[in-house]
């Protein structure tokens, strides 16, 4: 399993009945997770005593219910900067289990001992766009939200890197590639994190069960001729780590030789010493 464990701004305190208890900096969230099928004692005053506290509907979606948190704050992950916004669907702008990803393809990128460039496809709110750019590395960011990259702006000029070389784009995933192959522009990485079901900004439809495959055959055409590493996150339930490695062996190894590597990702949990999973990754590199 691929665990983020070097976090300290951020902690899974306990998981219980369709919920965790989470530390955000100084803050405590309460969240659904759908994971948690498990009921434990809930014995952490944090479930008694949280900041937010995101109740789901039976209807679906669901609403925040807030206790003394700020509209917007701040955490760190080494050198990086994030800022958290509590919005719909549970989520404050961070997956924070992809920390494990960026400590995987941070020392490639500096090790490498070359420029590369990286293409981060729905790039969200930037995490991996920033640790890529830390770690030397000139990123294209695009996602289909204009509010997203704006956000990730905000992140990447937090953590120093306002001058870095990053490309922002508000566009269709999938209509960029194909662009970028016709123009012949070349990456040497790609980092991918499909949502499960999505609209682009003029009405286009991605579900992954059905684009998947195709999408990263289609990348693989704007990798240049010496591809340093290739990265595809999944939070659907369908997408097991052995078929992303099956995908990503059929569409890479064939191509450019390397090896992949997939798992399920995860987040330790303090009060278990266990390991809660949150999504799979499948991993290539070249060495």
């Amino acid at each position: 399993m691929f665990i983020a464990n070097q976090w300290k701004d951020y902690e899974v305190i306990d998981t219980s009945g369709g919920e965790k208890l989470e530390r955000w900096g100084k803050y405590l969230l309460v969240r659904p997770d759908p994971q948690v099928i498990w009921n434990t004692p809930k014995s952490h005053r944090g479930w008694k005593k949280m900041n937010g506290h995101y109740h789901r509907s039976s209807k679906g979606g669901g609403q925040w219910e807030f206790f003394d948190l700020p509209e917007q704050w701040v955490i760190h992950y080494g050198s990086l900067t994030f800022h958290l916004k509590p919005f719909s669907f549970k989520h404050t702008g961070l997956f924070p289990e992809q920390a494990a990803n960026w400590d995987w393809f941070g020392p490639l990128i500096r090790e490498a001992h070359r420029p590369i460039k990286v293409l981060n496809l729905f790039a969200y709110t930037g995490g991996a766009t920033c640790a890529a750019a830390a770690a030397g590395a000139s990123v294209t960011h695009v996602d289909a939200s204009k509010g997203m990259v704006t956000w990730a702006k905000e992140n990447a000029r937090s953590s120093g890197l306002g001058d870095a070389p990053i490309r922002w784009i508000v566009d269709d995933c999938v209509k960029f590639v194909e662009r970028e192959i016709r123009r012949g522009n070349t990456y040497d990485a790609v980092i991918m994190d499909p949502p499960s079901y999505g609209r682009g900004p003029k009405g286009e439809i991605w579900k992954i069960e059905t684009n998947i495959h195709a999408f990263i055959q289609l990348c693989t055409k704007v990798l240049s001729k010496e591809p340093l590493f290739y990265l595809v996150n999944s939070y659907t339930t369908g997408l097991q780590p052995a078929v992303l490695t099956y995908m990503l062996s059929t569409e890479l190894v064939s191509k450019f030789g390397g090896h992949v590597i997939a798992d399920e990702v995860g987040l330790p949990v303090t009060g278990s010493g266990l390991i809660l999973p949150c999504g799979a990754s499948g991993r290539w590199c070249r060495k």
